[in-house]
């Protein structure tokens, strides 16, 4: 049974940085892109950015240059570092996985999430 666990989520003042980690098991990978997606109180889910299985990375426009996407593919862990966070950066977070990949939500496999605050 795939499953996707991710941590790291906090609360945090603006300027801070946080790094998700989300461990998957029951599968081997390494030929899925993995991705990370964000869901604020009252929108839609949007995509954050994925790193497919040439380790290619892609990010929505509003975090690139504050947010780096990579995995472990040997432990299976993809990982988002995010620096420079904004208050509009508060959400949850789930890693997704899948053997599509895209930036809709075209995937597979979905984890719980965790919520990041960013409070001004």
């Amino acid at each position: 049974q795939v499953q996707l666990v991710e941590s790291g989520g906090g609360l945090v003042q603006a300027g801070d940085s946080l790094n998700l980690s989300c461990a998957a098991s029951g599968g081997t990978f390494s030929m899925y892109t993995m991705a990370w997606f964000r869901q604020a109180p009252g929108k839609e889910r949007e995509f954050v950015g994925l790193v497919n299985r040439y380790a290619s990375t892609s990010y929505t426009d509003s975090v690139k240059g504050r947010f780096t996407i990579s995995r472990d593919f040997a432990k299976n862990t993809l990982f988002l570092q995010m620096n420079s966070l904004k208050p509009e950066d508060t959400a949850v977070y789930s890693c997704a996985v899948g053997l599509k990949g895209g930036l809709t939500n075209n995937y597979d496999y979905w984890g719980q999430g965790t919520q990041v605050t960013v409070s001004s």
